[in-house]
């Protein structure tokens, strides 16, 4: 039974080893996926509603949903970690749809208006692509 165990762990410490050399896992130990830190999107090639729900945030709303501007929290750990109340979500109209839909920008920063980044989702957070200007 001991020599059970000891091999398990001394296979454990080779796997994350390995992994830890290679660079694979490094993203999600941090909180988040590769794909959200190398995909980018333009503001222009948001679609159209993205477009203005992200001008609407940067002049601080009026914002058409209650939700809208209430805190994110990333429990799908796929943003960079940050200390709760970092993020907050905005839909992005969804033309046809009887709901919110689900499209939404997640910025993070101190000042609403003035995001340190935003984060494009067009399935429900299931994954995010970086605005950039």
């Amino acid at each position: 039974m001991l020599r059970t165990v000891a091999s398990y762990a001394a296979r454990s410490i080779v796997v994350v080893s390995l992994l830890a050399c290679s660079g694979i896992g490094t993203a999600q130990a941090r909180g988040f996926s590769r794909e959200t830190i190398n995909t980018t999107l333009a503001v222009a090639e948001l679609p159209r509603e993205g477009q203005l729900t992200y001008r609407l945030i940067l002049q601080g709303g009026p914002f058409v949903y209650e939700k809208d501007g209430t805190v994110f929290g990333n429990r799908e750990r796929l943003l960079p970690m940050q200390r709760r109340g970092y993020y907050r979500e905005y839909t992005v109209e969804t033309p046809r749809a009887r709901n919110r839909g689900a499209r939404r920008i997640v910025c993070g920063g101190q000042r609403p208006k003035t995001p340190d980044a935003c984060y494009y989702t067009s399935d429900h957070y299931s994954s995010f692509k970086r605005i950039v200007e």
